[in-house]
């Protein structure tokens, strides 16, 4: 499988995004936030990739993660913790 590419989530910089985390059967590991993302990079030993909120926060996915996204949405689905991580764009008005 090849490592989350930082090209794909790059439409997300910027955006103010819902985050989820939900576990294998579907339900919520913790509360949904919203967040802009300011940055998008690999971690230093380049097992994750960390979306960062200001230059301190961030959440970091591993790169083995399996990958579906739209224009909207972009979900990667970590089979060793059996965590999807969830991101979508919220419409501000």
């Amino acid at each position: 499988m090849e490592p989350i590419n930082l090209a794909d989530v790059e439409p997300f910089i910027g955006a103010l995004v819902e985050i989820i985390i939900q576990d294998e059967q579907g339900g919520d590991q913790a509360a949904a936030v919203r967040k802009t993302i300011k940055e998008v990079q690999y971690c230093p030993d380049k097992t994750h990739i960390r979306f960062y909120f200001d230059h301190f926060y961030f959440l970091a996915v591993p790169l083995t993660s399996k990958i579906t996204q739209s224009d909207e949405v972009w979900a990667a689905f970590d089979a060793e913790s059996g965590l999807t991580y969830t991101l979508k764009k919220v419409q501000v008005l």
